[in-house]
């Protein structure tokens, strides 16, 4: 067995806006699997190297539960739902069969080709948006006119959720991500998400099942979860599809605007839309806290003893940094073989909503800048603010000009 250094603490600060703290490569070089001290002052692991990620997370012997749970940084908003049982439908935090029984009813309503059908939808609500921000003239907060709204109107005609409670529910959004919220704050946060989807899950959306029926209606209609469960998928998908999205628009903005080369072949030729979406989930990872899990039994993984109950965290940004498996990974490089990039992590549980991630980014980036070939930051880029508070990294707003 081998034995490894410690950490005193995950590392959070970022010395630019698009890299990871630089503390991560030097672990990953060095010792990729090693001891980190967590904020309750338990010792677990952080696995930094891609291949080790994807093993660690496709290995059943390490639980997602949210009973066995640790936050990797000081997060008071985590406090209610980690150490306790996973809130029905939150699928994120539980092992098979829960997991399984609960991915099946919703993996057929993700596909591609089920995704592919929401895109006129999602084409109107990007055009009438940046109509919008035309008509009111630059400079404006991309965030709020633009990256914020696309996913919150997209994820709530997906849900069958009246588009007037946006809001509500992005207030109650950003509380949850917030590293700044208090455990009573994320609590109650938590609860008004739960009490207003519970209401339309109860509320005979049984009766509009049809195939223009939204996901909460269909699932309502199906008689498999109860309305506490679909209540739980439904918040769980707002929350993290509105607000990675979100994130991830936004900082994308901002790498474009911050590498001319590849926004000018980005704009030149529409055949790379798909292959710079990768690469931009790869290079930005806006996840920026990793993955947690635990060891159902005591273990070895990586020639390292790992025992019952110790919390480990795959940091994704780290993996996708990986010159091990990414040539010259901390270079944004649409021309780049994306395959293998963990921006929806890896294993059973796989981001559900990645296809619907995809289709958001393929769409409205190409859009923002036909639309507005001239745009650009309203401020100087060390002006913009980043949102280094949240466990979505991404930025607080955008100014941006035409």
């Amino acid at each position: 067995m081998t034995t490894s250094a410690s950490i005193d603490a995950h590392p959070t600060v970022r010395t630019t806006p698009f890299d990871p703290p630089p503390e991560l490569a030097t672990y990953r070089q060095d010792e990729p699997v090693r001891r980190m001290r967590y904020p309750d002052g338990h010792v677990g692991w952080l696995v930094t190297s891609h291949p080790l990620a994807r093993k660690l997370l496709a290995d059943p012997r390490f639980s997602a539960r949210s009973e066995f749970k640790r936050a990797p940084v000081s997060r008071p908003g985590v406090d209610p739902f980690y150490g306790a049982k996973a809130l029905p439908g939150w699928l994120v935090d539980m092992d098979a069969p829960e997991h399984t029984r609960l991915r099946q009813q919703l993996a057929g309503k993700f596909t591609a080709r089920r995704m592919r059908e929401m895109r006129p939808q999602l084409e109107r609500i990007v055009e009438e948006l940046l109509d919008a921000m035309a008509a009111q003239g630059g400079p404006v907060d991309l965030v709020e006119a633009f990256a914020l709204p696309v996913p919150s109107l997209v994820i709530c005609e997906l849900l069958g959720v009246p588009y007037a409670e946006r809001a509500e529910f992005q207030r109650n959004s950003e509380i949850l991500f917030s590293l700044n919220a208090t455990a009573a704050e994320a609590a109650g946060a938590m609860d008004r998400l739960y009490g207003f989807l519970r209401g339309l899950a109860e509320g005979g959306a049984a009766a509009d099942a049809g195939d223009g029926a939204g996901l909460l209606s269909m699932l309502a209609a199906d008689g498999t979860l109860d309305a506490e469960e679909i209540a739980g998928v439904g918040v769980l998908l707002l929350t993290a599809g509105h607000e990675s999205t979100s994130s991830s628009l936004s900082l994308s903005t901002l790498a474009l605007l911050a590498h001319p080369e590849q926004l000018a072949a980005f704009r030149a030729d529409p055949s790379i839309t798909d292959n710079a979406v990768e690469e931009l989930l790869r290079y930005l990872s806006v996840f920026h806290f990793g993955v947690p899990r635990t060891p159902l039994e005591d273990l070895e993984f990586a020639g390292h003893a790992f025992k019952k109950g110790e919390s480990v965290t795959v940091s994704i940004p780290a993996a996708n940094r990986d010159p091990g498996w990414f040539t010259d990974p901390d270079r944004l490089d649409f021309t780049r073989k994306t395959a293998g990039h963990m921006a929806f992590g890896f294993g059973i549980h796989q981001c559900l909503g990645q296809n619907l991630v995809r289709m958001e980014m393929r769409t409205a980036l190409p859009a923002l800048f036909r639309r507005f070939p001239g745009l650009a930051l309203a401020v100087p880029p060390e002006e913009v603010p980043l949102a280094s508070d949240m466990s979505v990294y991404g930025v607080h707003r955008l100014p941006v000009t035409w």
